[in-house]
C-alpha cells in the first residue's frame, strides 16, 4: 500500500496541481518529505519555514496578536505561504512539540492549517511522545492532508 508522500506525488502529477508547505513547529521537515516524493521538481513548489512571529506576520500575513499555537495561526500559515508561492494547495503545522508546556499549550498540541480553491481550516491534533516524536507524527498527518487536498477528499473542519 503507497503511503501518504506516494498518494501525493500520484495525484499532484495526475491533477496538474502544485503544492506549498509552511513550518513553524516542524522547521523543515515536512519540506524534507514532501520534497522525496516522485517528481517533487515539477509539483512541489517550496515551503517557508516561519518559526518567529516577524516571519509568520511580516512574510506570511499571520494577523498581529494571533497565538502561534492556535487555528487561526496555522490556517493563516497555509493561506499566506498558498498566496506568496501560488500553489493550488498548502498545508501549514504549528504547536508546541515540547517536552515542557509553552504559553498555557500542553506539549503535543499541533495545528496543521491548510488552503486551497475550496477554502480554509485547521485541524487540531494532540500528541503524546517525546519531542522528536511529536515531530514525526505531525509530519505524518501534514502528509496525509496534503494527499487528502491533492485528491479533493473534504478537509478536516
Amino acid at each position: 500500500m503507497a503511503g501518504p508522500i506516494e498518494l501525493l506525488a500520484r495525484l499532484a502529477q495526475e491533477r496538474d496541481l502544485t503544492v506549498a508547505v509552511a513550518e513553524s513547529l516542524t522547521s523543515g521537515l515536512l519540506a524534507s518529505e514532501v520534497g522525496k516524493g516522485e517528481g517533487a521538481a515539477d509539483w512541489f513548489s517550496g515551503g517557508v519555514i516561519a518559526y518567529r512571529m516577524p516571519v509568520k506576520t511580516q512574510v506570511l500575513g499571520v494577523p498581529e496578536g494571533v497565538d502561534p499555537c492556535s487555528a487561526e495561526c496555522a490556517t493563516a500559515l497555509a493561506a499566506g505561504v498558498r498566496t506568496l508561492l501560488e500553489t493550488d494547495i498548502a498545508v501549514a503545522t504549528t504547536g508546541v512539540g515540547g517536552p515542557e508546556a509553552e504559553d498555557g499549550h500542553a506539549p503535543g498540541t499541533v495545528y496543521l492549517g491548510w488552503a486551497s480553491a475550496a477554502g480554509t481550516g485547521a485541524e487540531h491534533l494532540q500528541l503524546k511522545g517525546e519531542p522528536a516524536e511529536v515531530l514525526d507524527a505531525a509530519v505524518d498527518h501534514a502528509l496525509r492532508l496534503l494527499a487528502a487536498l491533492a485528491g479533493d477528499a473534504d478537509p478536516p473542519r
